[in-house]
């Protein structure tokens, strides 16, 4: 599995849009700082999802968050690629029996599948959208996260890479 974070907040994306001619697209701005987290962890091969709505992005919710991915999977083992985010490697972190984490070499995002899965996200559920409160962002998230979990050739198809396919074929 390949895990990562992400921020969704109230302000807004701007992303590129149709309209028919000769109309122009108007989308609202939002400047409010507020903002949520997203733990999330992909398996390319099986196209599965894991993810936790969280206040903050912490130590405590990473366990919490891998507490959840151990007992979602409890009769696998797990290699999971995590970044080097401070939550990551610090000596509070309690790591599952059934899971081990595999480090990134730094600065290297574009190693990471579940990044192109919060890009998907953010295109598919929150694109040109300004929200009133953060509860309505939640509300999305929610309604989305399953939508995306649930589509496993889709996830498959945006994160089962030549290289981890054959990493992967290579472990048996």
């Amino acid at each position: 599995m390949f895990q990562d974070e992400a921020r969704f907040g109230r302000m807004v994306r701007i992303r590129r849009c149709w309209a028919p001619m000769p109309l122009r697209p108007k989308v609202d701005n939002g400047y409010e700082r507020q903002f949520v987290y997203v733990y999330g962890a992909v398996s390319p091969l099986q196209g599965q999802l894991d993810w936790m709505i969280s206040p903050k992005m912490d130590t405590e919710q990473m366990n919490q968050f891998l507490a959840q991915v151990s007992k979602a999977h409890a009769d696998e083992f797990i290699v999971m690629v995590v970044d080097g985010a401070s939550s990551h490697r610090s000596k509070d972190l309690q790591v599952p029996e059934n899971i081990r984490l595999h480090r990134l070499p730094g600065y290297s995002p574009e190693l990471n599948p579940q990044e192109h899965v919060w890009d998907e996200l953010r295109e598919k559920e929150f694109p040109n959208r300004v929200f009133e409160t953060m509860d309505a962002v939640i509300g999305q998230l929610e309604a989305g996260l399953p939508r995306l979990a649930a589509n496993t050739q889709a996830l498959r198809s945006l994160t089962a890479w030549p290289w981890i396919v054959s990493l992967n074929m290579k472990a048996y």
